[in-house]
């Protein structure tokens, strides 16, 4: 999926969305009552996976309302599909969604709830196991972003005793384009410690995670910019700007368009030493904040 790979990603679908979202609603329209059920299946498939790709776009760059929509989409036609594995991959979006409009209660709540429907199958193969995980994942990130320390331990706990164990079963995989595994468990636990005020524990976590051959190009990017955003925590200006221009090796679109990254290269310039004020004052030129 060129989503998750491409360094111009955005250009890329930026040029065939609009295109796509008509060509995916008219066979939404097409089926809606024909006699055949399996193509009506098959057609609300496509379309709860347009809307995860929208979701994660429109997250991207900046229309957390339309995610938020794009989420519902999605979970409307996952349901109309009576997809087993769409059902929960769509909670997960939505779970996502919420996070970046700052739900992180909402967001946890939606975790939870699906993890608890995915817990009364029968029968749970790999794929489910893995968005059960992924899930769990979400639901870690949302407590301790909802409470900072107050949940700290008990997104651990979810980590270490729910989302790891299933990870170690499932191994690397992308099960609906949520990377989960176990690397994708510990850039979680980094995000956790994060979150909850402990910057130089992520770092210390972060030194372990290989990341030679990550899942998407979004989890390497991301995993970056936590990187980068703890030694921001921690004042430490010549790391931030080493990690910011991998970023921008990474994945200049990605960086454009992410607040965290501008808040610091704009901290750089404010506050940083002339050699490195400089250099991120160039950077920011690059991205178009100057």
């Amino acid at each position: 999926m060129r989503w998750q790979t491409s360094p111009t990603r955005f250009t890329e679908v930026t040029a065939v969305l609009p295109a796509l979202i008509g060509d995916v609603e008219h066979s939404v329209r097409a089926h809606r009552t024909g006699p055949d059920e399996p193509a009506r299946r098959e057609v609300l498939r496509a379309a709860a996976d347009l809307f995860f790709l929208l979701r994660s776009y429109l997250r991207r760059t900046g229309r957390t309302d339309l995610a938020l929509l794009a989420a519902d989409r999605a979970a409307r036609a996952a349901e109309d599909a009576d997809d087993p594995l769409r059902i929960p991959a769509a909670q997960w979006n939505l779970g996502h969604a919420l996070l970046g409009s700052g739900d992180a209660e909402q967001a946890q709540e939606v975790a939870v709830r699906a993890i608890d429907r995915l817990a009364a199958h029968t029968v749970v193969d790999r794929e489910l196991l893995a968005m059960s995980g992924a899930l769990h994942l979400v639901a870690a990130v949302a407590a301790v972003a909802a409470a900072r320390r107050r949940h700290w331990w008990a997104a651990r706990a979810r980590i270490s005793d729910q989302a790891r164990p299933a990870a170690l079963r499932v191994g690397e995989g992308n099960v609906m384009w949520t990377a989960f595994g176990p690397t994708n468990v510990e850039l979680h636990s980094i995000r956790v410690e994060m979150e909850a005020g402990e910057a130089g524990e992520a770092l210390r976590m972060a030194d372990a995670v290989d990341m030679s051959a990550p899942q998407s190009l979004e989890r390497a990017f991301t995993f970056a910019a936590d990187v980068a955003h703890c030694h921001h925590l921690r004042r430490e200006d010549p790391a931030v700007l080493l990690q910011l221009l991998e970023l921008e090796r990474l994945a200049p679109e990605d960086l454009a368009r992410s607040a965290v990254g501008r808040e610091m290269t704009l901290g750089l310039i404010r506050r940083g030493r002339p050699l490195h004020a400089r250099k991120a004052e160039l950077l920011a030129e690059r991205l178009g904040l100057l």
